[in-house]
């Protein structure tokens, strides 16, 4: 009977402990279901959200031009064309022209007063184009500051550096003209005094338009003949490019190095053919730097009696 009873409790047990092991592993077996059921929701909300969330793009984008000296914004930029290459290379290579008219300021140079004393002279601001096209080709979605490169050069001298700078002369040249021809021979007169006693330092640049200025009535410039498309016709200043010729010759002379120079449509009688410079308001203009490592004046004289003009190139003694 004994045997009977635990063999019976034995069954029991056993029957128990089956059935909470069944319980307990159909327990785990749902919490892990539904643990993995809920990381497999997360998943697939997360790549919902990320179907959803929208990619950005350049063109897109609207895009702040900062000056380089300033940081200040200069203009908002929406590339819309980003994607079409040659559509979009052509519009920004116009506002780079065009924010460059705005901001490209010639040197002003440096002269020289009766007293020895330097006087004026401002410094050269440049946009440089190619620069900013390059930033506005190189845009993305990270970065929407794009730096607009300008640079500014102050002119390269000082009164110590000037000291005696009209002692030695570089080159020197020389033209005529009749004397009988005053209006003509105004105009070269007022041309000469423009240039005269201009004091470039190592690395400065002239440019004979923005040196001598606009030709006007107002100004004092004369009516007279002037070669346009191989004719001599009238006009207000006249005869100023026997003045940049003659200067030409003066700085070629002297050696330094000619960075703008157009010829005139015929031969001109004061020059040997092929040694002119011709110059117009808004036209082609002369221009030249001093390539040398010590500073230059430019000494130019019109005699209106003999009907001489000379450019004298000069420096100091200690400095050649």
């Amino acid at each position: 009977m004994k045997k009977v009873l635990g063999a019976l409790l034995l069954g029991a047990t056993i029957v128990s402990a089956f059935i909470a092991y069944s319980m307990y592993t159909n327990h785990s077996a749902k919490q892990t279901a539904a643990i993995e059921q809920k990381q497999a929701a997360k998943k697939a909300e997360k790549r919902t959200e990320k179907k959803k969330k929208p990619v950005l793009k350049v063109e897109d984008l609207t895009y702040q031009l900062k000056d380089s000296r300033t940081g200040q914004v200069m203009k908002e930029f929406k590339p819309v064309h980003y994607k079409d290459k040659d559509v979009y290379d052509q519009e920004i290579k116009q506002l780079a022209s065009e924010l460059a008219k705005g901001i490209d300021t010639p040197m002003q140079n440096i002269k020289m007063d009766a007293n020895g004393s330097l006087t004026g002279g401002s410094k050269q601001i440049i946009l440089k184009e190619a620069e900013l096209v390059k930033n506005l080709q190189n845009l993305n979605t990270k970065q929407l500051d794009v730096k607009v490169p300008i640079y500014e050069t102050a002119p390269n001298v000082t009164a110590a550096s000037a000291k005696g700078i009209a002692d030695v002369s570089l080159a020197s040249y020389s033209t005529r003209f009749r004397p009988s021809d005053t209006s003509r021979n105004r105009n070269v007169q007022l041309s000469a005094e423009a240039i005269n006693n201009v004091v470039l330092g190592p690395g400065d640049s002239f440019s004979y338009n923005q040196t001598v200025g606009e030709r006007t009535a107002e100004r004092g410039y004369q009516p007279a003949p002037e070669i346009i498309n191989k004719q001599l016709v009238m006009g207000i200043g006249g005869g100023i490019c026997q003045t940049s010729s003659t200067l030409f010759n003066a700085i070629d002379g002297a050696g330094l190095q000619v960075t703008a120079r157009s010829h005139h449509s015929k031969h001109v009688g004061y020059v040997p053919a092929g040694r002119d410079a011709t110059v117009s308001w808004g036209g082609p203009d002369f221009k030249f730097t001093n390539n040398k490592d010590y500073p230059v004046i430019i000494k130019a004289y019109a005699n209106v009696n003999t009907g001489v003009l000379t450019v004298d190139v000069r420096t100091s003694q200690h400095a050649i």
